[in-house]
């Protein structure tokens, strides 16, 4: 069994934004600049291994009856956790991402993993599916944060990328990537890419088996 490919699938192949469609708003939300961006990313990132390690270790011992209960229990103790560690280490960043953080409680991506795979494999394939996910996820929003800035404002992480006519540059800033309707265009695009990527990865493939096919028969 190939572990590695559950850390790795998560990030392409079955990303969580791009494919599942999951986690879209605060996607849309915190990627006007790079960096709450990554603050964001790390959060989602250790609440899905720790919540899908935990659950899974406890996967046996959770009735089924209140199993909905306690998983809301545990992935919310790592919310409050990693927001106040955020609060306490970066508070400008933490202003700037709101209530963001909090609601990584109801973010799709972290119950959909709990419920469709902690609930099913051990603790380690289901640490290693979290943190895919969660690298999955972070892929995208940092990929989206980072036009946007360079876009927005001409910088990334607040160093001058593009100089702008305010300070004396020749690039004008585009307004609307401070908009959040810019994500959803540039996810939409990203989509598209991927999509198409695979569509013809798809297409080759099968047009060498059947070439492979052919030369088989002729060779018989």
């Amino acid at each position: 069994m190939n572990y590695f490919s559950y850390l790795t699938k998560p990030i392409i192949t079955n990303n969580p934004i791009t494919v599942q469609i999951l986690g879209l708003c605060s996607a849309l939300a915190i990627t006007q600049s790079l960096l709450p961006a990554l603050i964001m990313s790390l959060a989602v990132i250790v609440v899905l291994g720790f919540s899908g390690f935990v659950l899974s270790l406890l996967r046996q011992l959770i009735p089924n009856s209140i199993r909905l209960i306690l998983e809301m229990t545990i992935i919310a103790s790592a919310v409050i956790v990693t927001d106040e560690i955020i609060k306490t280490f970066a508070p400008d960043i933490s202003r700037i991402l709101t209530v963001f953080v909090g609601l990584i409680v109801t973010n799709c991506i972290v119950l959909g993993q709990a419920e469709t795979f902690a609930r099913t494999h051990s603790p380690g394939l289901s640490l290693l599916d979290g943190l895919g996910n969660g690298i999955g996820y972070s892929f995208i929003l940092i990929l989206v944060a980072t036009v946007r800035e360079i876009i927005g404002q001409g910088t990334v992480l607040n160093k001058i990328i593009l100089p702008t006519l305010s300070e004396g540059g020749w690039y004008l800033e585009n307004k609307f990537m401070a908009l959040p309707a810019s994500a959803f265009f540039i996810i939409g695009l990203i989509i598209w890419a991927i999509q198409s990527y695979s569509l013809n990865s798809n297409k080759q493939s099968n047009s060498n088996k059947q070439r492979e096919s052919n030369q088989q028969g002729v060779s018989n």
